[in-house]
């Protein structure tokens, strides 16, 4: 199984103006030079808000046919969460657009309800493992990183280890940042997997600001990358180095079953 190389973009979003953060993503890939994954942060056409019914796009709307466009034209997978409508409800979903163009989703499970996300958008209650290039990959939404039965790779008959790689989209403040590097880095280690982690940097309409700290980790929770600019922070994760280890030190296999 081949390597994977993921580009991960970490910007200041525009508050909730949908045109000028596509425009300004557009940019930022266009420089990428080759890459198999782009990882967007969480509510990138909008940052964090709660104005659910001004800014939700249908289902298949503006916003997924640019990722569509963007993972066509740069014959990678991208994802990243933003605001949707479906039927009557509203969602912070995350999408996982395939280069050919198909996609997978996942609805954030934990709403931060101390900011209200809980009013405005309803709770999904299924996680995703998406295959890809022969990696399983498990994308997650910012709070979800907080409780690590939701982020704990399941054994099973068929498969010791139900990921290769955690993902995590966010808008992750900077009063808690200390907990967002923490976590990381442990949910890395007690999966042995790899662990990225995308924010934002800037401020919001709601004067909140975000430092970035976007990052990758390795299996062991060594960091591979760390930045607090507006940039593309690009890695390689080896297949090979992840299977050797899980080889030599079998730790899942130890590890607890239980049901979600």
């Amino acid at each position: 199984m081949q390597d994977l190389n993921i580009s991960l973009v970490q910007a200041d979003l525009h508050w909730e103006q949908h045109d000028a953060n596509l425009a300004m993503f557009e940019e930022m890939i266009w420089n990428i030079d080759e890459t198999d994954l782009i990882v967007l942060p969480e509510m990138f056409t909008t940052g964090f808000s709660m104005h659910a019914e001004n800014l939700a796009e249908p289902v298949g709307g503006k916003s997924f046919k640019w990722m569509r466009q963007m993972a066509k034209q740069k014959k990678a997978a991208i994802t990243g969460s933003y605001i949707v409508k479906d039927d009557s409800n509203y969602y912070n979903r995350l999408y996982f657009v395939y280069p050919d163009g198909t996609s997978e989703q996942y609805d954030k499970k934990h709403l931060f309800a101390l900011a209200g996300e809980n009013e405005p958008y309803t709770a999904g209650h299924e996680r995703l493992i998406v295959e890809f290039k022969g990696w399983k990959i498990c994308p997650l939404i910012c709070y979800d990183l907080r409780f690590p039965v939701w982020a704990r790779s399941q054994k099973n008959k068929e498969r010791l280890y139900e990921f290769d790689l955690l993902l995590f989209v966010a808008n992750w403040p900077s009063a808690r940042i200390n907990a967002w590097d923490t976590l990381l880095k442990a949910r890395a280690i007690e999966n042995l997997s790899y662990c990225v982690g995308v924010n934002r940097i800037g401020s919001d309409g709601v004067s909140k600001d975000y430092p970035g700290h976007t990052a990758g980790y390795s299996y062991l929770g060594e960091e591979v990358r760390f930045s607090t600019e507006a940039e593309v922070i690009s890695m390689s994760f080896s297949r090979s180095d992840l299977d050797e280890f899980r080889e030599k030190f079998p730790f899942q296999e130890d590890a607890d079953t239980f049901h979600l």
